[in-house]
């Protein structure tokens, strides 16, 4: 399969150095403008100061690339014509020619494209709320796809409970990065206790090696709070999403509606600070990511 790197990254993957995979669904389908665009800035710049390079993953008019060139990112922000692209998407988006953003299970295919070992993104799909046949192929993807992932959980309009559950179920170790329990992707608490928790990037690493060591083949999910000052209170979320999930439901919105409807009519009811605390997680998460793709390196 021909895939296509910018410069910078080509580079680090020659010398082998360290390279952290972004999603850039949440560029073209998540986060409106100018919102993508302050994203994009500040996860690319976390990931530089932590001494990685960042390659944001996409399907650029039908050729799987890490890293956009700036025509190719401005045309991501915009919004011109780019598909959401899953995992079980990415052929008929190379064959069609057509430009795709990666989700989450999108993206994780790419990493085995290119052999990258850790990823940062905001919060991954999982199981929905009053719907336990519908859940997100995120977690299909991360039960045989051995990447470090590293979130803020998943998101808070899912059902938690159970997408931890499913999480225990498909294989998936799930750590908590200062934390014992799963964060809450806006809040910092759910209740749902980790059975590990990891205070550094290099025992991140070293439990990383452990990991592929044994025989582990899924996805290690790096789980950590958003930043307090930029935190919003668990009842506030519950609050809006109970709200939005009734407000989706009487409008009729249904499948990959659902989801998009759901984090704007959030953004309303609080005022615009889940996008705040959006924006912050991202960044942090894409810092901790570029600490841990370092600490791997260094421990190999």
């Amino acid at each position: 399969m021909r895939t296509r790197s910018t410069v910078v990254i080509e580079a680090a993957f020659a010398r082998g150095g360290p390279v952290v995979a972004l999603e850039s669904s949440v560029l073209a389908q998540g986060l409106l403008p100018p919102h993508n665009r302050d994203a994009a800035e500040r996860m690319l710049a976390a990931v530089e100061a932590a001494g990685a390079t960042p390659a944001i993953t996409a399907i650029v008019k039908g050729v799987p690339s890490f890293g956009l060139e700036p025509a190719d990112l401005e045309r991501f922000l915009a919004r011109d014509g780019v598909r959401k692209v899953s995992s079980r998407d990415l052929g008929i988006t190379v064959a069609q020619q057509a430009d795709g953003a990666t989700t989450v299970a999108g993206t994780l295919a790419m990493c085995t494209l290119a052999g990258i070992e850790v990823f940062a993104t905001g919060g991954i799909g999982g199981v929905h709320r009053n719907a336990p046949y519908d859940e997100s192929a995120d977690l299909v993807a991360l039960s045989h796809t051995p990447v470090i992932v590293v979130c803020a959980g998943a998101k808070s309009i899912l059902d938690l409970p159970a997408t931890l559950e499913r999480l225990e179920t498909l294989g998936v170790p799930v750590v908590g990065y200062r934390t014992r329990e799963l964060p809450g992707f806006f809040s910092m608490n759910t209740g749902l206790a980790l059975t590990a928790s990891l205070d550094t990037p290099d025992q991140i690493a070293a439990a990383w090696l452990a990991h592929r060591a044994v025989g582990g083949r899924s996805a290690m999910l790096v789980v950590q709070p958003p930043p307090a000052a930029s935190a919003l209170p668990a009842e506030l979320v519950h609050d809006a999403t109970a709200a939005a999930l009734a407000a989706a439901s009487a409008a009729g919105v249904r499948g990959a509606a659902v989801t998009p409807f759901l984090l704007a009519d959030i953004q309303r009811r609080t005022a615009g600070q889940s996008v705040v605390a959006n924006l912050a997680l991202l960044e942090s998460n894409a810092a901790l990511a570029g600490r841990i793709a370092v600490a791997l390196a260094a421990a190999r």
